[in-house]
């Protein structure tokens, strides 16, 4: 009996004698609370290796933050935005060419649309549309060309009768007799250098017709091709807009295609009407070459705030040549009908499709003509109309919001 308590106290001891320290004490389990996501432990800091980091970037790119990489990519960036200026300029009478195809083809498409929407098929409409704009192009180029060819002839053979006719003026008399100017103001025009010089002789007058021609020919199958695809193409760009945004976009892009449309559309019109009330006019005043002077100042009719006057200023001047009385009754005519136009017809054919006022009239026009020429001056007005719909219908709500 003794010896098995003895036996335990000593193993008792011995175990004690063997392991050193106090007990492990061991740490309260904590438990988390039902429900409760546990954290991730964070990930253990990295050893030091004892290596050096490098002056500069991060490790396996020494050239992320140096000053020659900076310099070498703006570089880069600066040249590549010279490239593409360089090919837009190289690109730009192209470029041109498409974005009036572009507004001829809005500027037609509500005709084609008030065709289509009174039964005929679409394809014919377009047809009906274009062939009347060819014809007007048509019967333009059919009457003007005999006439200038006719006035030029007639000018180059009447320059001796004018030279004799100057040589009786005293003053003029005297300078021929010392520099002789008239004799050589009669041989430069009547041998061909004027035209030489003008459109750099024969070649040169080839390219500028040909050069006309083709222009005239892209226009053309520019605008039926736009006419033809408007729909699409709208639809084609409205699936790149994102599907929440897309109704938005959609309204506002086909408020700004309206708008445009409108004003290209009324200010044909316009310019038709001003074209037959010359026509007629100018056929009971009896002046010669109604019919492309009358057509002339349809097209001018077009041109913002200075179309107007050239039209009416080149029809009196022919009407001046004619007689005095037709040449004061030319300008008594337009004077008036300008009136008329700008306060009778113009409000009348624009009241229901663009709303611009006139100061931005004034700044598009001044601003597209100072960068595309009479082509800006004639688009500036339909974009400046849009411009003020974005801000109205985007810009100016969400500054409310804010």
């Amino acid at each position: 009996m003794y010896g098995g308590t003895f036996g335990a106290v000593l193993a008792l001891v011995t175990d004690k004698s063997v392991s050193s320290g106090p007990p492990p004490v061991e740490a309260p389990i904590a438990h988390a609370p039902i429900g409760a996501v546990a954290e991730p432990a964070p990930p253990p800091e990295p050893e030091s290796t004892g290596e050096h980091k490098l002056p500069f970037g991060r490790p396996g790119k020494p050239m992320g933050n140096s000053p020659f990489m900076f310099g070498l990519v703006a570089a880069l960036g600066v040249l590549t935005a010279w490239w593409l200026v360089q090919m837009v300029a190289a690109a730009g009478s192209v470029l041109v060419l498409i974005v009036v195809s572009l507004f001829l083809a809005v500027g037609l498409n509500p005709a084609v649309e008030w065709l289509h929407g009174r039964g005929m098929a679409r394809i014919w409409a377009i047809t009906i549309v274009f062939v009347g704009v060819i014809a007007f192009f048509a019967i333009f180029a059919l009457s003007i060309v005999p006439a200038l060819t006719e006035q030029t002839t007639g000018f180059v053979q009447d320059v001796p009768t004018l030279v004799q006719q100057l040589q009786n003026h005293p003053l003029i008399r005297s300078l021929d007799q010392e520099y002789q100017v008239l004799d050589k103001l009669t041989q430069y025009v009547t041998s061909g250098d004027l035209a030489s010089q003008l459109f750099g002789g024969i070649l040169g007058v080839a390219g500028v017709v040909i050069s006309a021609v083709f222009s005239f020919l892209t226009v053309l199958v520019l605008t039926l091709y736009f006419l033809g695809s408007l729909n699409s193409i709208k639809e084609s760009g409205y699936r790149l807009v994102p599907r929440s945004r897309r109704e938005r976009v959609t309204k506002l892009v086909d408020e700004v295609i309206r708008q445009i449309g409108g004003y290209v559309g009324g200010n044909l019109i316009i310019s038709l009407i001003a074209g037959v009330v010359t026509f007629i006019f100018l056929s009971i005043a009896g002046v010669p070459y109604a019919l492309p002077l009358a057509i002339f100042v349809a097209i001018t009719d077009l041109i913002p705030m200075v179309g107007a006057v050239i039209g009416a200023v080149v029809a009196s001047l022919v009407g001046l040549l004619t007689s005095l009385p037709v040449g004061i009754a030319c300008v008594v005519f337009f004077v008036i009908y300008q009136q008329i136009e700008n306060y009778v017809i113009s409000p009348r054919v624009f009241k229901s499709s663009v709303d611009v006022p006139p100061i931005a009239t004034i700044i598009g026009a001044l601003l597209g003509g100072a960068l595309l020429g009479v082509v800006g001056a004639l688009l500036g007005i339909p974009l400046a109309a849009a411009v003020l719909l974005i801000l109205r219908e985007v810009v100016l709500p969400r500054q409310e919001k804010l």
